[in-house]
């Protein structure tokens, strides 16, 4: 799993029946700490995600169509959760 940030929407006009009836969304995966990291993506939204939104995303196509309850759906990626607040523990290294 992995963050992302929500873009906006994607607009389809034809698609495949699985996702008849589904939002797609355009997501930006981010680091913890928010910065952009890798490539956009479309993902199905299973959560009813907004713009702006700070995501949690399921990237793995048996996972992805086992949230949509339909194994057969062209799908790789969906969210999963609208992420509130990401804390991070601090590490200290040991000294050698």
């Amino acid at each position: 799993m992995q963050l992302a940030r929500v873009i906006g929407p994607v607009v389809s006009t034809v698609k495949q029946r699985a996702l008849n009836g589904r939002t797609l969304l355009l997501v930006q995966p981010v680091t913890p700490q928010g910065a952009p990291q890798g490539q956009q993506m479309i993902a199905v939204d299973t959560v009813s995600a907004g713009e702006g939104d700070l995501v949690l995303l399921l990237d793995e196509g048996t996972g992805a169509r086992q949230v949509m309850h339909d194994l057969t759906a062209p799908v790789r990626t969906v969210i999963v959760g609208i992420v509130d607040d990401v804390e991070l523990a601090l590490t200290i290294p040991h000294g050698n």
